[in-house]
């Protein structure tokens, strides 16, 4: 059975825009089109065989901590280098689309309970 590719895969192929803030063979950042906060992007694996960060820190620790390393950076090239990273798992923690990636969140003040559902 086939399925049909998620957002990301289809943003990773160009069959949908995006503004993209960071991308190497790996790894390509977007801006979230709906940000809960100043600076909200998404980091994104180009392989979209791990859902969740779960299965992603089992099978590849080194992309994982290549996400954070990018989320680090880009925080600091947006924001003022404080962020918060953020990984939903599952759809009862928010998770819409299930192609694992990092919510960067920075700028301004990010009060506990202030950001909408990611």
């Amino acid at each position: 059975m086939t399925t049909e590719p998620s957002v990301f895969e289809r943003i990773i192929a160009r069959e949908i825009p995006a503004d993209i803030v960071f991308e190497n063979d790996r790894v390509i950042a977007i801006k979230d089109i709906a940000p809960q906060a100043p600076v909200h992007l998404l980091v994104i694996p180009k392989t979209a065989e791990y859902a969740n960060a779960g299965e992603l820190a089992a099978a590849d620790p080194q992309l994982l901590a290549e996400i954070v390393g990018i989320a680090n950076r880009l925080a600091g090239e947006h924001a003022n280098g404080q962020f918060r990273l953020v990984f939903n798992t599952g759809a009862d923690a928010g998770q819409t689309v299930f192609h694992v990636h990092a919510h960067v969140l920075a700028g301004g003040t990010l009060e506990e309970g202030s950001l909408g559902r990611l």
